[in-house]
Order: C-alpha cells, then structure tokens, then sequence
C-alpha cells in the first residue's frame, strides 16, 4: 500500500455507514429541536456562564474570549493569573470537562443540546472550589 499524499489521500468515495449513521441520528437531534432554539440557548447558557464567573469577583480571572454574542460561540476561554496545567486536572477530577491552552488558559463550552442551566451553575461552584 502506498498512500496518496495531501488532501487527496483523505478522500472517501463511500462514506463508513456506521458514521454516517451517528450523523443521522444527530442531524435528527438538531431538526427536532430546531436550529433557531439551539443557537438561542446556546447564547443564553453561554451567557449564564459569563455572568456567574463575572460575579466571582476573582482578580486572576479574565474572560478572554468576545463577549458580543454574536462573536462567539458557546465556549468562553478565560485567562487564569499564575494558574498552570494543575487547575485543569482538579477541574477534571471535579466532573468539568474542559480544554487547557498554555500557558494560562482553560475553555470551556457549555452544550446547548446537552448541559442545563444547573450544569453550569455547577460547573463554575467547582471551578471556584478549584481555584482556593
């Protein structure tokens, strides 16, 4: 076998069924629950996010991602002062589930489709107990 190089190489005449069949399946999802109503509560837990991490009056914490809505999308990237990569692996150990970008950064996106208002509430009491 000798692959093709470049983008070429990566090309699939017949798509895998079974992916194709969890495609489906979340395609359905979105239709369902409407495009429209996904992009509002996006917006709105998204929201939710900024507001609660704003009201944690915490120095180290910057918000670093736009903070127009329209902007961005549900993740927020937010600037820890002095943090490194520990914060993300308590935060993990705590059941947040989020990304670490040296040298300071943890994201996190909260999914419309799947977290609740009450999960990122949770999330960022945890994301402050992580922090002490």
């Amino acid at each position: 076998f000798d692959a093709i190089t470049g983008a070429e190489g990566w090309q699939l005449s017949n798509p895998p069924i079974l992916s194709m069949a969890a495609i489906r399946a979340s395609l359905d999802i979105f239709e369902e629950a409407g495009f429209e109503n996904v992009i509002e509560k996006s917006k709105k837990l998204t929201g939710f996010f900024e507001f609660l991490l704003h009201n944690l009056q915490d120095s180290r914490i910057k918000i670093i991602t736009p903070a127009n809505p329209e902007e961005r999308g549900c993740q927020l990237s937010i600037a820890v002062k002095n943090a490194d990569k520990s914060l993300h692996t308590k935060l993990t150990k705590a059941g947040v589930i989020s990304d670490w970008r040296e040298p300071d950064v943890i994201r996190v996106a909260p999914a419309p489709l799947y977290n609740s208002f009450e999960d990122v509430f949770v999330m960022v009491e945890r994301f402050k107990e992580c922090l002490k």
